[in-house]
């Protein structure tokens, strides 16, 4: 049986940043190789640009989260790792982690990380 591989957020961020230049780079040599049209070749510098620059927006912003990410050692490979949300998954061998009590030997769901889960939950408790 396929066991599920969990990726943690902050790695798919910055793989997300990453696609976004090589896509902005592609972009930009399509512009070289239509040269012979001069609107074709502005319009595919113009989003190659746009997608690197967008890129630099993403990365200043994961930059700022990863900042604020509770650092913690992961219990199975013993590096240091840093986790967002309530649940998420070692950067190094994709353990699922959680810094929640209640989540504790239950199955990884990225659902617990979401405020509609969160609202639910609070209902339940005042019940």
């Amino acid at each position: 049986m396929a066991q599920l591989v969990y990726s943690s957020k902050i790695n798919k961020i910055r793989t997300f940043a990453l696609l976004l230049i090589f896509g902005g780079i592609l972009l930009m040599y399509g512009g070289l190789l239509s040269r012979g049209t001069d609107w074709l070749m502005f319009t595919f510098f113009a989003l190659g640009v746009l997608m690197v620059l967008l890129s630099c927006v993403v990365y200043l912003f994961i930059g700022t989260l990863s900042l604020k990410a509770v650092p913690i050692v992961c219990p199975s490979c013993e590096k240091p790792t840093k986790m967002l949300g309530r649940v998420d998954a070692c950067m190094h061998c994709k353990q699922p982690l959680t810094l929640d009590k209640d989540l504790e030997g239950k199955e990884f769901d990225e659902k617990y990380n979401t405020r509609r889960y969160t609202r639910e939950k609070k209902k339940k408790e005042k019940q």
